[in-house]
């Protein structure tokens, strides 16, 4: 006997389909910057002279280098003194070449930020999660006198949870160059990024 298909009598009826989402867009970003960072009081938080790490990801973001030099800008006439710190965990090879390249081909140079990049893997342990795992943190931002942390907040590809892809995961991740990027990673696969990220984000 012959295979043969069911003779279709009649296709299903389509429908052309458009998803118009709202996507709010900020026009003058430095004005923006500046209102929120002064709604926050930090001002009256940094001391003449305080060294102030600020992280810059691997992740693109739009108007990046002009958030970065507004930042820097801002911190300056803070009297701090700023500098950028890579946070891409094990991104560009997991060295510290790797990463500062990575960097320049967003557009984030010493020159257009106005700071210079103190691109390294060396980590300093910090703490520990409840499940035994040494924390990591980049040892020139832990050894400043501040941190600010820049990036993207949205959803994650991998996993749902009240704290997915955003400031948690630069500080759990990001931070943590490649030796913390490494302990994370062997958390999760136990105990699942939902739970893991938030505390190692907590504790850094």
């Amino acid at each position: 006997m012959e295979n043969s298909l069911p003779e279709i009598e009649e296709f299903p009826r389509m429908y052309h389909v458009r998803q118009v989402l709202d996507a709010p867009q900020i026009t003058d970003i430095e004005g923006n910057l500046l209102r929120e960072l002064n709604s926050t009081g930090v001002r009256s938080l940094i001391q003449p002279g305080a060294r102030i790490a600020v992280s810059a990801g691997s992740r693109g973001i739009a108007n990046i280098v002009l958030i970065l030099k507004n930042l820097v800008d801002f911190l300056r006439a803070c009297s701090a003194e700023p500098f950028l710190v890579p946070a891409m965990g094990s991104h560009g090879g997991g060295t510290s070449r790797g990463q500062r390249e990575v960097l320049e081909s967003l557009g984030i140079t010493e020159e257009a930020i106005g700071a210079p990049i103190v691109s390294s893997m060396d980590v300093v342990e910090i703490g520990q999660s409840c499940h035994g795992f040494p924390v990591y943190a980049d040892k020139h931002a832990a050894e400043a006198d501040g941190i600010v942390l820049v990036n993207r907040i949205k959803p994650h590809t991998d996993f749902e949870g009240p704290v997915e892809s955003g400031l948690m995961k630069m500080m759990a991740i990001g931070l943590g160059k490649l030796k913390g990027c490494v302990e994370v990673h062997r958390q999760t696969v136990q105990y699942g990024y939902r739970e893991v990220i938030p505390e190692i984000g907590a504790s850094s």
